[in-house]
């Protein structure tokens, strides 16, 4: 496995294969992805263990919806059976799977511990005049970020190269930093693909009944889309990494989609 660079060039495209992937299979991957959300939120809802059991499950899931991408890429219908895939490539690659959960699991609650104590009492306080600005969440997101580009690429390292958690942490957070001009280009794209589509979905529904009708088609649209980032994720992946071979991705697995 090596680590492959990209021109800045190749966000915009990262974009367009999402959007035309999810086109392939529309009904499937947005139902797969309010599967995903559904699991997740029940599971958070349980008392004591709920958050801690539904942030483990990020990392598998996020390699869920990227399997789905890959069986829709290659035109084959995307089962539910495909959000499981981390749990049925083998034991050795399941428990490195929980391992990145618990460490993603750790890192989310200590950049939110972070994020408290930094902010304090007195800072959230004075944003209760402005609900509008919250300081503490704000802070809380940015304190994300490294977390995210550590685990950007990590699942599918795991998964599809059988790499150790911990150098699929090291190598997607290079990867991230090596593609640096790609990722700025593609979170742009999406980023204008948001909000042209949230300005354009938010008129037509002020045109036609007012804030109450704009509000109730904007939430749908926006976990679309969503689902449809989601779709885009695969892409970053296998553009980043190719196997030592013929430049193809390792294959997984008996029974498992390749990227």
């Amino acid at each position: 496995m090596k680590l492959n660079i990209v021109p800045a060039r190749t966000g915009i495209e990262w974009v367009k294969l999402g959007v035309k992937t999810f086109l392939k299979q529309p009904l499937a991957l947005t139902g797969l992805f309010f599967m995903y959300m559904a699991v997740v939120l029940v599971i958070s809802q349980l008392p004591v263990v709920g958050p801690v059991l539904g942030a483990m499950l990020v990392p598998a899931a996020t390699l869920g919806l990227m399997a789905a991408t890959a069986e829709a890429a290659a035109g084959r219908f995307p089962m539910p059976t495909v959000l499981v895939s981390a749990f049925r490539a083998g034991r050795q690659r399941a428990r490195a799977m929980l391992v990145l959960g618990v460490i993603y699991t750790a890192g989310s609650v200590l950049a939110s511990v972070l994020g408290a104590l930094v902010v304090g009492e007195s800072a959230a306080t004075a944003v209760d005049a402005a609900p509008q600005v919250d300081a503490r969440t704000l802070l809380v997101l940015l304190l994300h970020i490294p977390l995210v580009v550590l685990f950007w690429h990590a699942p599918a390292l795991v998964h599809w190269h059988g790499v150790a958690p911990a150098k699929s942490l090291f190598f997607s957070a290079v990867a991230c930093f090596r593609n640096f001009g790609a990722f700025v280009v593609y979170s742009l794209a999406w980023l204008a693909v948001f909000m042209a589509i949230g300005f354009f979905v938010s008129t037509v529904g002020m045109m036609l009944g007012g804030l109450a009708v704009a509000r109730s088609i904007m939430m749908p649209t926006v976990l679309i889309l969503v689902a449809m980032f989601s779709t885009s994720l695969y892409f970053t992946f296998r553009d980043s990494f190719r196997a030592d071979g013929e430049g193809e991705v390792a294959a997984p697995p008996e029974g498992e989609s390749t990227p």
